[in-house]
């Protein structure tokens, strides 16, 4: 993981999903894995999972806190870790660049107390992730609590590649998703979580 001194940068994509199976499905056929019950047992109990698909099953706890640019989050996960991560994106539909660093913690919940007392606390997005690699891009099916179903796309950019490169490749892939134009949505999960009245600070 990188430190907050250096920004790497990746193309991210959110679309609603209408139905996880079938994302499931088009995930595990892009790599080149047969069906497999898309519920898988023992997700959230203990250390992180693996899928019989060949993904990674993740229970995170993102906290946003006030910043005056970007947005700054804690993320925690079902094994006690900890990450901190400042990132800028552009709150709009679509492909999109997004500038980024991360810094691990091995003392979130201390780290959390400190940062609410300073910043002050946005809100709290709770989810399920059931994570895939297809190449240099982070497939994510996400499960958020007071949502629903989502579908996100991170391409990692090398350094020789430009943002048009990962906006194509995104492109690329909500096409074998068959995620129309009418399913991208803008803006973080918590953005939502706040249209609707819930910071998610509720469990």
């Amino acid at each position: 993981m990188g430190a907050l001194g250096g920004m790497r940068r990746n193309v991210e994509v959110k679309a609603r999903l209408r139905a996880r199976e079938e994302a499931l499905r088009a995930a595990l056929r892009l790599r080149g894995l047969g069906p497999v019950c898309p519920v898988c047992p023992g997700a959230g109990q203990g250390p992180p999972q693996v899928c019989p698909g060949g993904g990674q099953v993740l229970l995170q706890t993102d906290t946003f806190f006030r910043v005056p640019r970007g947005r700054l989050k804690l993320r925690q996960t079902q094994d006690g870790r900890g990450e901190l991560i400042f990132y800028e994106r552009p709150d709009s539909a679509g492909p999109k660049l997004s500038r980024f660093s991360i810094t691990p913690t091995a003392d979130p919940e201390g780290l959390q107390a400190v940062l609410s007392q300073s910043l002050g606390v946005l809100g709290t997005v709770r989810k399920e992730r059931l994570l895939f690699l297809l190449g240099q891009t982070r497939l994510h099916l996400d499960r958020v609590q007071g949502l629903g179903d989502f579908l996100e796309l991170e391409v990692v950019l090398q350094p020789e590649q430009s943002e048009e490169d990962g906006q194509r490749l995104a492109r690329e892939l909500l096409q074998e998703f068959g995620i129309g134009e009418q399913d991208l949505i803008s803006g973080a999960y918590l953005d939502l979580l706040l249209a609707q009245g819930d910071n998610g600070n509720t469990p």
